[in-house]
């Protein structure tokens, strides 16, 4: 049950050649040439590269950010444990320990920041109690990461009557009253990675969809900006069909009707269990794992996957190393969001083939600059673009490239 809050009573994509969302040759996924971040750094921040890609360029720095003594800044985001949800605390941290040093603040005059996050990744009751809790804390203002793009009007609404402005960052809201949404062009870099898988698997055969959930804008943004790619671009390649992480129970519904399925009556029961029994996080990854083996067993002629995220990736490598088709003749192509140490490792192996790496954390840094521009009334871009990069085995020891990772 959602607590209730109690003080309701008182892309620009940064790119070394930059294109636009609509022009461009086949290769370069409709969005101009291939797009990665600069390289320049500076001494004071090992990071500076991640900031120098931010547009406007303004959200990469704290000037003139003279918050109030003791202000306290709450950012939430759709998890904590992941390499990406770290950056992003991690940006967000320093943009607060910037403020401080700039201002002077020791003790306790010092800006606050609380991150939060749900315990299990993507909980929409988790983040909306979350968000109740920080609200009844009086922060300044509110950064958050939504789960569901729809399910924090009423705290929204609540903020907004008590003079606390929500920024958005990563996955955005239907609310109208956002003040900024930090975020990557999660359409174009989708479109970027549709064009190099399509490329990769010869321009022909089928490929798997595999999104991280039914809710997200970010997931939403993923998935149309791929299928539009390749529906534009590459006629002879087909998307077989699109999955979401959190659609266990109408799977399942499909499994039990798929009698003729080797395993399948086992399959069904374990992603039932899982859905039925509010499973613990390793066994709802099984029935996920299942849900994944299912739909390859329905499709034999896949060629490739998109993983719309790295949980998704990880599930996919899992699924596909079971199957023996991470190598030889029978090897499926995948390609994803994200760019962790794991990540890495997975690319390195050649297990995943390419990742669209975001700059989580520059949406981290600029999420607080953009929450205290709106505190102290100094205005804010509509959109804040946190750019990304194409980053494969032949380039991921790239100086350029190395920088951006997490």
């Amino acid at each position: 049950m959602k607590k209730r809050w109690s003080i309701l009573s008182a892309v620009l994509c940064v790119a070394l050649l930059t294109g636009g969302c609509g022009t461009g040759s086949k290769n370069d996924a409709g969005t101009g040439k291939e797009q990665t971040f600069s390289h320049e750094t500076r001494e004071e921040n090992e990071h500076q590269s991640n900031l120098d890609v931010l547009q406007p360029s303004a959200y990469g720095n704290v000037q003139g950010l003279n918050l109030e003594k003791g202000s306290s800044i709450s950012i939430i985001g759709r998890g904590s444990s992941s390499a990406y949800w770290k950056a992003v605390q991690e940006g967000a941290k320093q943009a607060v320990a910037d403020i401080n040093t700039n201002l002077g603040y020791k003790g306790n005059d010092k800006v606050k920041l609380v991150y939060s996050a749900p315990e299990t990744e993507n909980d929409v009751d988790d983040q909306v109690n979350i968000l109740d809790e920080e609200l009844a804390r009086y922060p300044v203002a509110v950064g958050i990461a939504a789960v569901d793009s729809g399910a924090c009007e009423v705290q929204f609404d609540l903020a907004a009557e008590n003079g606390i402005p929500i920024v958005a960052f990563d996955s955005g809201t239907d609310y109208q009253n956002i003040v900024s949404m930090i975020d990557t062009d999660n359409t174009t870099a989708a479109a970027t990675a549709a064009s190099k898988l399509c490329n990769s698997i010869g321009e022909s055969g089928q490929i798997l969809v595999i999104a991280h959930d039914s809710k997200s804008t970010s997931s939403e943004e993923r998935e149309q900006g791929f299928v539009q790619e390749v529906e534009k671009n590459d006629p002879n390649v087909t998307v077989a069909e699109i999955w979401h992480l959190d659609d266990l129970d109408a799977i399942s519904k499909e499994i039990n009707a798929d009698s003729s399925e080797k395993n399948s009556q086992e399959t069904a029961d374990n992603v039932q269990k899982a859905e039925e029994e509010n499973a613990d996080s390793r066994d709802t990854q099984t029935a996920q794992q299942d849900a994944i083996k299912y739909l390859l067993e329905k499709y034999p002629d896949v060629k490739g996957i998109f993983a719309t995220n790295e949980t998704v990736a990880d599930l996919v490598v899992n699924v596909l190393d079971s199957m023996d088709k991470t190598t030889g003749e029978d090897r499926i192509k995948v390609v994803s969001f994200d760019g962790g140490e794991d990540q890495m490792k997975l690319l390195e192996d050649g297990k995943i083939d390419g990742l669209i790496v975001q700059n989580p954390y520059g949406i981290g840094y600029a999420t607080v600059v953009a929450c205290a521009r709106a505190v102290l009334g100094q205005g804010n871009e509509a959109t804040v673009s946190t750019g990304y990069t194409w980053v494969t085995k032949d380039n991921m020891n790239k100086d350029s490239i190395k920088k951006m990772l997490y």
